[in-house]
């Protein structure tokens, strides 16, 4: 079994940790952008809390990076949500668009560490 460094936690369980942190933040990404498909925000929380707790795990690795990639990018687009939703209750089609604007931008964070994940490449900071 490869370690990534000398805390001797599993390169490879860190690895499925990131799947399947991005997969969770993926079927929300996804479903932010095609209308009608709304899971729960839990998933969403669910994913953020396990990102938190192994976050430490990976601390000197370069999976460390895919870890603050995916906190910031929810803690990023949590507070676009918040800025816009004013504009949304207001007017309703300016603010569905800057709502579907969000939500690609998500979703393409989201693409962006999984594949560099799948590559075993670090994010950039």
């Amino acid at each position: 079994m490869s370690r990534d460094d000398e805390s001797g936690v599993p390169a490879q369980g860190l690895a499925v940790i990131g799947h399947i942190s991005y997969l969770m933040h993926a079927i929300v990404a996804v479903a932010a952008v095609v209308p009608g498909l709304q899971p729960s925000v839990a998933l969403l929380i669910v994913a953020v809390i396990l990102d938190l707790v192994k976050q430490s795990d990976a601390q000197g690795t370069w999976q460390a990076s895919h870890f603050r990639w995916r906190i910031w990018s929810v803690l990023w687009v949590g507070v676009l949500y918040a800025v816009t939703s004013p504009l949304f209750l207001l007017l309703y089609i300016p603010g569905a668009i800057a709502w579907a604007i969000v939500s690609v931008w998500f979703l393409y964070r989201i693409v962006r560490g999984w594949m560099n994940l799948n590559a075993g490449r670090a994010m950039p900071d």
